[in-house]
């Protein structure tokens, strides 16, 4: 006994000291979290540089939490990190018209990540420096090994400086997708399709092995229509046409510094060395040890001035719909039935908000999750406007709920449209078999097991899900007639599960307006009768420093999609597709979504 209570006693001390080391540990790290997050004030003299390191992941949404503190805490890599949209396009915007900034200087490389950085957010980028340019500031852009999305940004600046041995590699877009079919074969796993649209090709991966020939001449279709955008913008940047562009693309392939500046892509070809000396020029310190007189544009947008007038008389509520939709509350990076509809609920009952923006940048999910988001959209335009902004994506379900906007603004590179639903049935009873395992069931009704994976669907199971495929694509299709005000004729025929680009997408009447979402904003003000006082306020939003706290332990670094070799890149694209499957959680297993491998690049 006396052992006993000897080893109770050690076991509690033992706890005690445990929780105590916790609490103190914990307490360190929100004292090195806290300083860490105290920034010291943004000051930066007269006449410097705005810096724009595109090396970032520019989202819709405001980031769940300032992940800046804590990556630098863990030793990450400050250089790569998100930013919203609107924080990039309000400080340029804000740039043009600080006497304090001479200039913007472009340096890195675009780091894309989930549904960041997309063609359509980076016309709104490229439109604010754009604003820089024509209030007379120059904007130089050094570039050295060039993506695509690179150019585009750099393409619009006075100077675009390639180093000498760097070269643009935009020879066009591509999309490659991956095909699971031949695996899941191999391993057992069968798959059983219903759909309607003979454009829903989602479901291609798990049943063919190659693109279907419809696949192929929609997805050939909307790369040209997003390509020809950017061969527009580009060109017209560099003054020169889009037939010499073309020209130099299909020639080249990898354009080199010689051929670039010979055909005017770039204004010179110079080492990044030479370009910092000459800004350190710019900026009043040649031959100075210091740097050229700069500002971050990171540091910039925490004192950049506001894009609208405050006042009280009303508010302006932004709703980030960004990330797949699905049922239930969601992940922080998914569009959450329950929750977003609870919130656009919450926000047509506060009377300060005088309208909704309704910024989508989804490719759709769950049927039953867009349309219970869809009917809050629908209740809330009874009491004050609700104005759509699309972004890189607003197609299926992210078109689901974006159709009873009051007006619907897209950029020319939106991917829209994919109005159609699938439904796909999982079984292993042959993964199962091969390893010895089978199945035996009791039922008290013929459907009672048919949502089980033990086993093939039977016909008559099919029949069933099919018509419960073919009554919500009817209900789609009623919905975007109704709310677009189409013939329902017209819309069968743009349906069919195929997408679309922005620019097609107004040709056809899914969408109203080429715009972005500044555009969409001032919209919704002028329609609720603020003009340009009113408050601006978003959802979701950034998480306040004890939520980071909660959730620093999985806080993943950031990542730039250049990085990282041939067999990283490849594990990347397999995690991306397995978190595409976790977000199948519907309960009747029926999707409105875009295709999981329509990755442009």
């Amino acid at each position: 006994m006396k052992n006993f209570f000897t080893s109770m006693f050690g076991a509690l001390t033992a706890l005690v000291l445990f929780f105590l080391g916790g609490s103190i540990l914990l307490v360190v790290v929100l004292i090195a979290l806290a300083a860490a997050g105290r920034e010291k004030p943004v000051a930066f003299e007269k006449g410097s540089y705005l810096v724009f390191n595109m090396s970032v992941n520019i989202t819709d949404a405001p980031p769940p939490f300032d992940r800046t503190a804590l990556t630098k805490l863990l030793g990450g890599d400050d250089e790569v990190h998100t930013m919203q949209l609107r924080q990039i396009t309000r400080s340029l915007k804000a740039a043009a018209k600080d006497d304090r900034i001479a200039g913007v200087y472009l340096t890195g490389h675009v780091a894309g990540s989930g549904y960041g950085s997309g063609f359509a957010a980076l016309k709104e980028v490229r439109d604010a420096l754009a604003t820089v340019k024509a209030a007379g500031k120059p904007v130089i852009a050094f570039l050295d090994q060039a993506m695509t999305r690179d150019m585009y940004l750099a393409s619009v600046a006075n100077e675009v400086v390639l180093d000498p041995f760097g070269m643009i590699l935009m020879p066009g877009l591509a999309t490659e997708p991956m095909f699971y079919t031949g695996a899941l074969e191999k391993y057992g796993i069968g798959v059983q399709v219903t759909r309607v649209g003979k454009y829903k090709s989602y479901v291609e991966p798990f049943i063919r092995k190659d693109m279907s020939p419809e696949n192929r001449e929609q997805t050939q279709k909307l790369l040209d229509d997003l390509w020809g955008s950017l061969v527009e913008d580009v060109s017209s940047g560099r003054g020169i046409t889009p037939q010499q562009f073309q020209a130099l693309v299909d020639a080249e392939g990898i354009i080199r510094a010689p051929a670039a500046l010979k055909q005017k892509l770039v204004t010179r070809v110079a080492y990044r060395d030479a370009v910092l000396d000459e800004l350190k020029e710019k900026t009043g310190r040649k031959n100075s040890k210091e740097p050229f007189k700069q500002v971050s544009l990171a540091q910039y947008s925490q004192i950049a001035p506001q894009d609208v007038k405050i006042s009280k008389e009303g508010q302006v509520a932004v709703v980030y719909a960004e990330g797949a939709i699905v049922d239930g509350r969601g992940e922080l990076d998914e569009v959450g039935s329950e929750r977003f509809s609870r919130e656009i609920r919450r926000l047509r009952e506060d009377n300060e908000v005088k309208a909704i923006v309704l910024r989508v940048n989804s490719p759709g999910g769950s049927a039953s999750g867009s349309e219970e988001i869809q009917r809050e959209i629908r209740l809330a335009r009874q009491v004050k406007p609700v104005i759509v902004s699309m972004g890189s994506y607003a197609a299926s379900g992210g078109y689901w709920i974006s159709a009873y906007g009051e007006r619907i603004f897209a950029e020319p590179t939106t991917i829209t449209g994919s109005i159609g639903v699938f439904g796909i049935l999982f079984n292993v009873q042959k993964l199962a078999n091969d390893f010895g395992v089978t199945f035996d069931r009791v039922k008290t009704g013929k459907f009672a097991d048919v949502i089980s994976v033990s086993r093939p669907k039977t016909d008559e199971e099919l029949a069933v899900f099919q018509h419960m495929v073919d009554w919500i694509y009817d209900q789609f299709i009623g919905k975007v007639a109704d709310a677009r005000k189409l013939d329902r004729e017209k819309v069968q025929e743009i349906a069919q599960g195929r997408v679309w680009s922005g620019n097609e997408a107004v040709k056809l009447g899914l969408v109203d307006e080429i715009g972005g979402l500044d555009a969409a904003i001032r919209f919704a003000a002028q329609r609720a009768g603020l003009g340009e006082h009113y408050r601006l306020t978003e959802f979701p939003r950034k998480r306040d420093f004890a939520e980071m706290i909660a959730e620093a332990m999985n806080t993943a670094r950031p990542t730039s999609s250049r990085s990282g070799g041939v067999v990283s890149q490849l594990l990347d694209r397999v995690r991306t597709e397995a978190k595409t499957l976790e977000q199948f959680n519907a309960q009747d297993g029926l999707y409105a979504r875009l295709p999981t491998e329509l990755q442009v690049n």
